[in-house]
């Protein structure tokens, strides 16, 4: 009989029995015949027959198991029995899924958006060939930077294309967005700028069309056609076949579809996904300026492909070698000498690039790493629970397990029983557990997604998910399957017989391991319940910490003028026609123009000399923005002392500047700064501009809510000598907003049709820029307080078993003249006790733990005491609380009821 025969009649035993009847029938009836042919009666034959044959039920389960794989048809008696055993108990099933599948619902999805951000390779050819080149830490650079700021320059990209010996390519993009819109309210693309050989190097064909080669690239007869994605195909062409040659709008420049990407690529960069990209040379024609050639332009990403032999470690010897020489090649003209000593001085390394790049990953790597740890902690926690209600259950079934020890069982065969059922347990904890994972992994990317842009993010299952799964699933059947199994089945036969087995079972073994459970759930949710006050105060901390500035009734505006307006002088005016138009708006309280809204990860930096003092070599820095007049006074930023910007603040005016008080403390201690200069460095050549310090504000953030405050100059609008294409405006509104958004396309729109404009609270902004602490505070709270009520669900089942193996000792003291308080007290004191090592030892791990989150608190230390003590007392009170039930029910049970147990 093949292995396919036996198996299938493990699940048709009806069909089996029959078949063995049969068989069985046929070989009794054969022998009688036989029998009869030798002259005995039918009577005698099937005697005689019989017992030739032997025991027919015994042969028949003899035959049986030769038809059948036995250890398959006992797992499957075993899962039928668990069942049966389920049904009889719901509300212990009910609740052990339930623990299980929050504890292991919740390591998945973690584990699932950690997999997408961190582990997750582009869905590209060989992608285990692909690194990133960058540069090594405390790299010297200058200039303007940005929350999503390039690593390399053209020039650069040039040279490590010219050398690349251990590399079979070298790709170069940047990340932009390109309005599609030729006026009014903009509706962006996600785009990418290219280089030629970027498709080729990741090996990611076209299905409609073709992608780039290198003479699409060429800067001398850049003709640029789009390459798009086949999400924007779908979404923006409605899937048309003839789309190719059509031309779409990339602020203001049209651009014709040469290609379409397949579905499964969405660019290189985790959490964004591209529509469209064009060659790196179109940078000449679409953005306001150029970044090619320049030297200081730093915008661009590197990828590049291994030669197959090579080895990381040879990349990096080779970027070492090589380094020396590409930052000769690329040295700005404008660096100062101190300057150009340090870029000199840069290295560049490769990492490990299969997973594409990311600001997300780099922001959210190490939040995901602590909150997968406390969610493996809760399902610790979980595991130990259910062990201690398994081996309350192993307790009752004591007798049950003493006859089939008695008749026969082995105790191999009992515990794998146990193991069976907790392994039912583990597979239903696992199967709810990851359909909760899907709506929780959703609710994950709320937590990280801002207003402003959606993030992309695949979280759908793999292999990798699947089998993080399957393992917790192993885990947590092992954690809390074992120890009842092993205890179960350790009492003699005899001993659990006898009637005196249940105080026989009460042992002192037994009862110190349900204990110890006991404590350790104590422990761990102690840990978990510090770790959630720590991250809740620090995400309160940011909410109410003052910005120097009143966020809320603030409209940021954003105005970009396309290529309209050309000259500095046409701008500055331009300027102050949106102000005037703006500030007359119903509803506007106040408005101004500022180049930078606080808080939006943009940044200007320099270093500074203050009086005569020369910035070159200072090494101090100052971060900067440019505003109109009413721009302090629009953000309810304080003057401490000298005055406002006025309209009297121009080029030909002398050049002045407004500080923080943080900048009068950083360059000018112990004096007035009023009055004063100050020196920004300059490019090579050049003299360094000075500027005269008219006012003093107080201090604000600047580019980051988390950042101290730092030393801040503004300098006026109107004497800025190249004004961007574009400006930004705060207005402080009264009323509702989307009158005074109304009101401000219009104006925009009376000035000129083809600006664009956008809207943006800033209270939204900062609410975006603390995403990772409010993921960390929602999650760490719901994951603390579900431990503790784990832990205090365990510390209630303990004691109520307690009690219930007590019940006659209790009844004797009660007899004898204790009073109820006496029972009552009796019993909270074993609680106490337990609680009291749980919360000793929890303390212990807690500030030991505390230092892997230091880096994600604000205003707060790892060891706050105020944390650890109201987790203490929280977890304190809830354990006593519920311990007082049982105790309660002690004291008020009939003490003659109790005598009577045997």
């Amino acid at each position: 009989m093949g292995w396919y025969t036996r198996c299938l009649n493990v699940f048709r035993p009806a069909h089996l029995s029959h078949a063995l009847d049969d068989e069985l029938t046929h070989h009794l009836a054969e022998a009688v015949d036989r029998l009869q042919s030798q002259g005995l009666s039918q009577q005698e034959a099937l005697r005689i027959a019989r017992l030739r044959l032997g025991n027919l039920a015994l042969q028949k389960e003899n035959t049986r198991e030769m038809n059948i794989l036995f250890w398959l048809d006992q797992t499957r008696s075993d899962l039928l029995y668990g069942l049966r055993q389920f049904k009889l108990s719901p509300g212990f099933a009910a609740v052990a899924i339930l623990s299980l599948a929050l504890g292991i619902g919740a390591n998945t999805a973690i584990f699932q958006l950690l997999n997408a951000i961190r582990l997750k390779s582009l869905p590209v050819k060989d992608p285990q060939q692909l690194l990133t080149l960058r540069y090594a830490p405390h790299s010297h650079r200058s200039g303007w930077g940005s929350s999503r700021s390039a690593e390399f320059t053209y020039a650069q990209w040039r040279q490590l294309q010219q050398r690349h010996d251990p590399f079979s390519g070298v790709l170069a993009f940047s990340a932009a967005q390109f309005n599609l819109t030729t006026g009014g309210e903009p509706r962006f693309a996600e785009a990418l700028y290219v280089s030629g050989n970027f498709f080729h190097v990741l090996g990611v064909p076209a299905i409609r069309g073709r992608t780039f080669d290198a003479g699409d690239d060429d800067l001398k007869s850049c003709s640029p056609g789009a390459v798009i994605s086949y999400a924007f195909w779908q979404r923006e062409f409605g899937s048309d076949p003839q789309v190719l040659g059509r031309k779409i709008t990339l602020d203001g420049y049209p651009v014709p579809i040469i290609g379409i990407t397949p579905p499964s690529f969405f660019g290189v960069e985790v959490g964004s996904r591209y529509d469209v990209a064009v060659p790196l040379c179109a940078d000449k024609l679409i953005s306001e300026t150029s970044r090619i050639p320049p030297l200081n332009a730093w915008w661009l990403s590197i990828i590049a492909r291994l030669k197959p032999g090579y080895t990381l470690a040879q990349a990096n010897a080779y970027m070492a070698a090589i380094s020396p020489q590409i930052m000769r090649a690329t040295l700005p003209t404008e660096y100062t000498a101190s300057f150009a000593k340090l870029f000199l001085a840069n290295k560049l390394i490769a990492e490990d690039g299969q997973g594409g790049v990311s600001d997300l990953r780099h922001q959210y790597d190490a939040a995901l790493y602590v909150l997968l740890s406390i969610s493996g902690l809760v399902l610790l926690i979980a595991c130990a629970n259910l062990a201690n209600l398994l081996l309350a259950r192993a307790t009752a079934r004591e007798s049950e397990i003493a006859v089939r020890l008695a008749l026969g069982a082995h105790r191999s065969r009992v515990v794998r029983q146990f193991l069976v059922e907790s392994l039912l347990l583990a597979t239903c904890g696992t199967a709810v557990g990851a359909v909760m994972a899907v709506s929780l992994s959703r609710f994950l990317l709320t937590l990280i997604t801002n207003s402003q842009s959606a993030l992309y993010v695949d979280t759908a299952f793999d292999w990798r998910v699947l089998g993080f799964a399957a393992a917790l699933a192993l885990l947590t059947c092992l954690l809390f399957g074992l120890l009842p199994a092993l205890q179960g089945t350790r009492l003699a036969p005899a001993s659990a017989m006898r009637t005196s087995g249940r105080t026989a079972s009460a042992d002192r073994t037994r009862s110190g391991l349900r204990r110890a459970l006991v404590v350790a759930q104590v422990a761990l949710s102690l840990v978990l319940l510090v770790g959630a006050f720590l991250f809740i105060r620090s995400f309160r901390k940011l909410l109410t910490v003052d910005p120097g500035f009143r966020a809320e009734g603030i409209l940021a505006v954003g105005v970009d003028f396309g290529k309209t307006v050309a000259s500095p002088e046409r701008r500055l005016a331009t300027f102050r026609q949106l102000r005037d138009k703006f500030a007359a708006i119903p509803g506007v309280v106040s408005s101004a123009q500022t180049n930078t809204t606080p808080v939006s990860g943009d940044s200007w930096d320099e270093d500074i000399g203050p009086d005569s003092a020369p910035a070159a070599n200072s090494h101090k820095q100052a971060w900067f923005d440019r505003v109109s007049p009413g721009y302090f006074a629009t953000m309810q930023t304080r003057l401490i002392a000298g005055r406002d910007f006025s309209d009297h603040d121009t080029l030909s005016s002398t050049r002045v500047a407004i500080v923080s008080q943080e900048f009068a403390r950083a360059f000018f201690p112990g004096v007035n700064p009023l009055g004063h200069t100050f020196h920004i460095e300059a490019d090579a050549g050049k003299p360094e501009p000075s500027f005269q310090i008219v006012g003093i504000v107080q201090n604000s953030k600047y580019s980051d809510l988390r950042e101290k405050f730092q030393p801040l100059v503004f300098f006026p609008v109107e004497q800025d000598e190249t004004p961007h294409n574009g400006c930004s405006f705060v207005l402080r509104i009264a009323g509702s907003p989307s009158s005074v958004m109304r009101a401000a396309k219009s104006a925009v729109a009376g000035i000129n049709p083809s600006f664009g404009i956008q809207f943006q609270p800033l209270s939204v902004q900062l609410a975006d820029s603390i995403l990772r602490e409010r993921l960390m505070a929602t999650l760490s709270a719901g994951l603390g307080f579900l431990a503790a009520l784990l832990a205090t669900l365990g510390l209630y089942g303990v004691i109520a078993y307690m009690v219930a193996r007590r019940r006659k000792e209790i009844g004797i003291r009660v007899a004898l003249g204790s009073d109820r308080s006496g029972v009552i007290r009796l019993v909270l004191g074993e609680a106490a006790v337990l609680l009291a090592i749980g919360l000793a030892v929890g303390v212990v791990i807690a500030l030991w733990a505390g230092q892997f989150a230091e880096a994600l608190l604000y205003g707060i230390q790892a060891r706050d005491g105020l944390s650890l003590v109201s987790a203490c007392v929280l977890l304190a009170a809830i354990g006593l609380l519920a311990s007082y039930v049982p105790a309660h029910r002690a004291a008020a049970g009939n003490p003659m009821s109790a005598l009577r147990i045997e």
